[in-house]
């Protein structure tokens, strides 16, 4: 019926598709890096549009947050890479 051995799936589908469905790394570092990439996105949105409506306290707490944001967005980063 479609190959020798009673093999219904060829092996290089199987392969294929248990790579897909079983990542190396946690679809939740995925989401994590996910909300850290919009918070940044949202803080340089809202500061280069809304920028000159805001106080100088809330720009400078949006560009601490950008910071850190991207701090954590790096750290999380290596640790990918280093997995």
């Amino acid at each position: 019926m479609g190959g020798s051995g009673g093999n219904l799936v060829p092996k290089q589908f199987a392969d294929i598709s248990l790579n897909l469905m079983a990542p190396k790394h946690s679809v939740i570092i995925d989401m994590i890096m996910i909300q850290l990439i919009s918070c940044i996105l949202g803080g340089l949105f809202i500061l280069v549009f809304k920028g000159s409506d805001i106080s100088q306290t809330d720009a400078s707490l949006f560009m601490i947050g950008i910071f850190g944001a991207a701090m954590l967005l790096g750290t999380v980063y290596t640790r990918i890479n280093r997995m």
